[in-house]
């Protein structure tokens, strides 16, 4: 539908369908699609590793569970600490919304830092085997932000645009689906192409934390700021200032693995 020559976001209920007090929500159904997705990937590079069936169920189940808590963690501290501070049982309420990748991605790193001590393996050689898992998850995540019309972008005059409910009658930039194919389709592409060939350790997560911390800075730029935070010096948001660290460490850890003598060459 057009207004005005700019797509008008139709009308899409975040319930999928509902059984008794159970409700399927369209973005609760992309984490499974990533969860899934992560899996299948995981088993067709199984072979390449010296790790079992049931230590990669246990890895990936302690890192979706690590992307949850982390997840809703960091969006609390990170973006809402203050109503934290005035009501702490926020945390808790997670049916009101609110997940952040930055807080995921440090729930992931604990995970796997634990696993690699019970699997006997490097914290690198896992992070890894990971990396590559990753994207197709994130690229659910913000196909389910834009069919729940939610982290829009900031307005335009673009003939893509779109009109969202809620966000001011104004046409916007769907940020979701620049994340969705720079973050979600361009990485994967990136990672898995990489990792099929056999890298220092290290280098393939330090990839990942390159390729999507400069992806993310650079969408955040058609990203509409969180209101109670706005933009920082240099019109830098708080997306932006979370992957400056990710970007730098992404490129240390490139280095490191490329000219340390002592790392050894792996599959990933």
């Amino acid at each position: 539908m057009q207004q005005n020559s700019y797509l008008v976001f139709p009308s899409i209920d975040p319930v999928i369908f509902s059984l008794g007090p159970l409700s399927v929500r369209w973005y609760g159904l992309m984490y499974l699609v990533g969860f899934i997705a992560a899996y299948l990937l995981a088993q067709k590079r199984l072979s390449q590793t010296p790790w079992s069936r049931d230590q990669l169920s246990d890895l990936l189940f302690w890192s979706f569970v690590g992307v949850i808590l982390g997840g809703r963690i960091g969006y609390v501290f990170f973006y809402q600490f203050e109503l934290f501070l005035s009501d702490p049982l926020y945390l808790f309420k997670i049916w009101a919304g609110g997940m952040s990748f930055h807080g995921g991605l440090l729930g992931v790193l604990a995970a796997l830092f634990w696993r690699a001590r019970c699997m006997n393996t490097s914290f690198l050689a896992l992070g890894d085997f990971v990396a590559p898992l990753v994207p197709i998850g994130l690229g659910a995540g913000r196909i389910g932000n834009f069919l729940n019309a939610e982290l829009w972008g900031r307005t335009t005059d673009v003939s893509w645009a779109v009109i969202f409910p809620n966000a001011g009658n104004v046409p916007r930039h769907p940020s979701q689906l620049y994340e969705f194919a720079l973050e979600g389709v361009l990485l994967f592409i990136i990672l898995w192409l990489y990792s099929a060939k056999k890298r220092p350790v290290g280098a393939v997560s330090g990839v990942f934390l390159l390729g999507y911390g400069s992806f993310r800075f650079f969408v955040e730029y058609f990203r509409e700021p969180d209101a109670h935070i706005g933009l920082y010096q240099m019109g830098l948001s708080q997306g932006q200032l979370l992957c400056l660290p990710m970007i730098g460490l992404g490129i240390g850890l490139v280095v490191r693995a490329y000219t340390r003598r002592d790392n050894r060459i792996q599959h990933s």
